[in-house]
């Protein structure tokens, strides 16, 4: 079998995965945020922390229970790592240096998971499994309740309110995120994931040295960090250690539990709001880009010019074999089209323009399916620009599933687009015109110039990949990158509570023959280009003189 070939069946495998799975999971994660019962776990957590789980909040007191448990989240992990030289189950290793304790901690509360260390080598047993893995279920929970309260908003009728943050985070953390990764889980120990709190132990000798090895409880953090699309690997090869993914089906299973509640969630917005056509209408929209974004990447891949790369079939340098290329492209493009950044191959060794697929991947804002709930609710925020123009075009008061669309809603959805930007051509400028920055580029010209700005792109949209070939553990990056990880996880999520507030205080209007059919096919293509156009008049200038640039001139 040839390896396109081989490369096309693993995607229609993992489309029919997904498409089996959508309805009921999307009709169960409906239930359970629109549910009135508490289970017992529940109720014994909401008196563990003291939360009223029947309280109906606006969108003021919702926001400040976000970032009152995320400043809480970021101060645990920050202490955890800087004590861990004094705690049981450290493997021995000493603590985390201030700033990259500060750095990672803000990477993991904020769903990054980008990582300046090399897990194996850094981060003990406890602080793995009892901080990292913790907060990538928390850190995803969060995400999910911020778009379940935006979806509230268009579905609610004068209220302003938007339902309870404590109780959509335990929900979203008990009855969905949980079984699932405990199921998952069991998956990857068959695949031969390890799931183990051995020690360090020695593997082998070389010539000049010997090669050691820790065992870790990785299955159980695997299979959360691709389900909650938080990316963090246990070890520093990511997902391309074969004690994390070992085997071609693994592989394909972990790009399905990347991808499985992104798209389903479009179910569970289409029942919330009482139109499963609109559902289909986001879903149609985020299928659309994400197997277009594949097929390029595919085809950039394997056809590359250049006589090494024909022999090998294709562009196999950072690629494991026993992947192969196919595997490696479907894998790039669902981790950096969502806000997973875990990696099974080396970015940086891809041609240009697969280079270049990546990083607008992360550009267009992660919405294609997008991360755990940041998808959902960064494409509705689109939905409400591409609405907006169409009124401009056809001179009529825009409108979308009964409410309007008027200087406060636009205002809100243009400061969410303009916020991650700003954060990521900003920080990329200032690093460039410091002296000192540019010392941890290991390559000069288009392609140092993309490694600085892959960085900032990764953090500023949560995403947390790395391309490779950048130095990021030095205090200008630790601190800068956390930074951006905070303010491009949180400053969004304001603007989108905002929205949604706003929105759930209007009365519903009643649609006429002059309203626009959201969720007709020719308002996915709108919703498609207005995306695509938003993102290149941002982005291009930047692109042209990085991924670009190496992609034309190679």
């Amino acid at each position: 079998m040839s390896p396109v070939l081989a490369g096309v069946l693993q995607l229609l495998a993992l489309v029919a995965a997904l498409a089996l799975v959508h309805r009921p999971l999307g009709e169960y994660m409906a239930r359970v945020y629109t549910s009135q019962r508490h289970y017992a776990p529940e109720r014994w957590i909401y008196r563990a922390i003291g939360a009223d789980p029947n309280a109906r909040m606006r969108w003021p007191a919702y926001l400040r229970s976000i970032l009152a448990f995320s400043a809480v989240g970021v101060l645990f992990l920050y202490l955890l790592q800087r004590l861990q030289g004094h705690l049981p189950g450290s493997l021995g290793f000493a603590s985390i240096t201030p700033d990259q304790a500060f750095d990672t901690a803000a990477s993991f509360v904020s769903n990054t998971n980008w990582q300046s260390y090399a897990g194996e080598q850094a981060m003990g047993h406890l602080v793995q499994t009892g901080g990292l893995a913790v907060q990538n279920f928390l850190s995803a929970a969060v995400g999910m309740a911020v778009a379940v309260a935006l979806v509230r908003g268009f579905a609610g009728s004068r209220t302003g309110e938007l339902g309870n943050f404590w109780a959509d985070l335990v929900r979203g953390t008990v009855r969905i995120l949980l079984p699932l990764a405990l199921v998952g889980a069991v998956v990857l120990v068959a695949c031969g994931v390890i799931q183990n709190f051995a020690g360090i132990h020695e593997v082998g000798q070389f010539t000049g040295g010997r090669q050691q090895w820790n065992g870790g409880a990785v299955a159980s953090q695997e299979v959360i960090k691709e389900l909650g699309t938080n990316g963090g690997g246990y070890f520093n090869a990511n997902s391309a250690h074969p004690f994390e993914n070992p085997t071609p089906f693994s592989n394909l299973f972990e790009i399905f539990l990347i991808l499985l509640i992104p798209l389903s969630s479009t179910r569970t917005f289409g029942r919330m709001v009482g139109s499963i056509r609109q559902g289909y209408a986001i879903l149609a929209t985020m299928a659309t880009i994400w197997l277009g974004f594949t097929a390029l990447m595919m085809w950039t891949e394997f056809a590359h010019h250049g006589p090494a790369l024909q022999a090998a079939g294709g562009a196999m340098e950072g690629k494991e074999t026993r992947f192969g290329i196919g595997a490696s492209a479907i894998f790039s493009v669902a981790t950096t089209l969502t806000s997973t950044g875990s990696v099974n191959s080396f970015h940086s060794s891809y041609t240009g323009l697969g280079g270049g697929i990546q990083l607008l991947g992360m550009q267009l804002g992660e919405i294609a399916p997008g991360g755990v709930g940041s998808g959902l609710y960064g494409m509705l925020v689109m939905a409400v620009i591409a609405v907006f123009l169409a009124g401009l075009m056809v001179g009529r008061t825009p409108e979308y599933l009964g409410r309007k669309i008027g200087t406060r809603e636009i205002t809100f959805a243009a400061c969410y687009i303009l916020v991650t930007p700003a954060l990521v051509l900003g920080f990329t400028a200032v690093a460039l015109a410091l002296p000192t920055p540019v010392h941890s580029m290991s390559n000069g010209g288009a392609h140092g110039f993309t490694e600085i700005l892959y960085a900032y792109t990764s953090a500023g949209n949560n995403n947390g990949s790395a391309f490779a070939g950048l130095n990021a553990d030095t205090q200008w990056f630790n601190t800068t990158t956390a930074l951006a990880m905070l303010l491009g996880r949180f400053l969004p999520m304001v603007f989108v509570l905002a929205l949604a507030g706003s929105l759930a205080g209007q009365q519903p209007v009643p649609e006429t023959a002059g309203t626009l059919r959201t969720e007709k096919p020719l308002f996915t293509f709108l919703l498609a280009g207005t995306i695509l156009v938003v993102t290149g008049l941002t982005y291009f200038p930047a692109l042209a003189l990085g991924p670009l640039a190496e992609g034309l001139a190679s």
